[in-house]
């Protein structure tokens, strides 16, 4: 191409534009957004959260949780004992795709649970004892367990979000009526009953505080040494409904006063618990000020993270989208980051979407959604923290 006055002309004008352009995006430019690293909290994913109903390819709920930028996942943990084998087995399709499993759910049996005096609560506890070491040499950093007498499950059912284009919450009622449909009926005869009059199931029997207590001290006092030479950490759900009473038994984790003396019992880092803000809204709690007592001692080893709408604690709630319950989100997530929490955060119990629905696997719950909801679920978070690290 011939070079020409007119083009020379052209190019000094462009270049005499560069300096003001150059100043100008100097000015405009702010810091990068906070990424999650090992000294900051980290959104983390359920394993099945990504997968469609039917699906065949191992890779497929790996690639769908790594798009939406998340490089953690927790699940089950399967049978204990656990063995090195059995987790690296497990680990390995997440490890491949750049995904760490970071806290698997072991389950206890109800000899340990319900104290059955004999060899084999004993032997329960040293199958967890084998599992938690395992834990520790494939670098599982924690490992969560629930201590329900019996979990209220059965009082929950379907809200419709009417403002918000008729998508799925769950709700909570103490008072809820069985029926033949009910989701989690257990027995015909109770139809008709309130959930608060349900009889003791003949497989669990009925427990008092002082009784479960012991059980809980006896297992603790037997697992917590073995999991800080393992440098792994135990996190302890709370009951979740928070119900006062679930079939005639009480429940250790149902206040708030109960998680304290959970921590209690045995004095470690090890041995702390799922804190839930959206269980602690539940019980009329204020979440930041809980976040503060357990975080301020390191004892949150894992952070459920949603909203809720109490009619009246700890009896009748609805679970929401986490832009428009009772609880101020953002404030939670700040608190987490002002004591230097740096575990998994869980943005969970997704909400139900038409596309959901129609398209993906959805949570268990009434109500409960599938992989659009976890994203939204996931952006929300992920704002969240970003923000409180700004």
């Amino acid at each position: 191409m011939k070079f020409t006055r007119r083009m020379a002309i052209q190019m000094a004008g462009s270049s005499a534009l560069i300096p003001a352009a150059a100043e100008t995006l100097s000015a405009a430019q702010v810091p990068q957004a906070p990424k999650e690293s090992d000294k900051t909290p980290k959104i983390a994913l359920g394993m099945g959260d990504g997968f469609a109903p039917g699906a065949t390819d191992p890779a497929e709920g790996p690639r769908r949780i790594k798009q939406l930028g998340v490089n953690h996942v927790l699940s089950g943990g399967g049978a204990a004992p656990w063995t090195e084998e059995s987790l690296k087995k497990s680990m390995a399709p997440w490890k491949a795709m750049g995904i760490q499993v970071s806290n698997l759910m072991i389950n206890l049996s109800p000899d340990i649970i319900y104290g059955k005096a004999g060899a084999k609560r004993d032997e329960g506890i040293e199958k967890v004892k084998q599992s938690i070491v395992a834990a520790g040499k494939v670098g599982l950093p924690v490992v969560e367990y629930n201590f329900y007498a019996h979990r209220a499950m059965e009082g929950y059912f379907e809200e419709i979000d009417k403002e918000r284009g008729d998508s799925g919450w769950t709700g909570f009622d103490y008072d809820l009526v069985q029926t033949a449909a009910q989701q989690y009926q257990t027995r015909p005869e109770e139809k008709g009953m309130k959930f608060r009059d349900l009889p003791a199931l003949p497989n669990e029997g009925a427990h008092n505080l002082d009784e479960m207590w012991a059980n809980a001290a006896y297992f603790l006092k037997a697992v917590i040494p073995t999991a800080e030479k393992a440098n792994v950490r135990l996190a302890l759900h709370p009951n979740d409904p928070p119900a006062p009473v679930s079939r005639k038994s009480q429940q250790i984790m149902g206040t708030v006063a109960g998680w304290k003396k959970l921590i209690s019992l045995v004095n470690s880092p090890a041995n702390g618990i799922t804190f839930d803000c959206g269980v602690t809204r539940e019980m009329g709690e204020d979440p930041v000020a809980v976040c503060r007592y357990f975080g301020s001692r390191d004892r949150i080893n894992h952070v459920h993270f949603r909203n809720v709408l109490v009619q009246k604690p700890y009896e009748r709630y609805t679970e929401v989208w986490l832009d428009e319950g009772l609880n101020n989100m953002f404030a939670v997530m700040k608190e987490l980051v002002k004591n230097k929490y740096s575990r998994l955060i869980y943005p969970e119990h997704q909400r139900r979407l038409s596309y959901d629905t129609e398209h993906m696997k959805l949570s268990g719950y009434p109500g409960g959604g599938g992989y659009a909801a976890i994203a939204f679920n996931v952006g929300y978070a992920r704002a969240m923290l970003q923000a409180a690290l700004s």
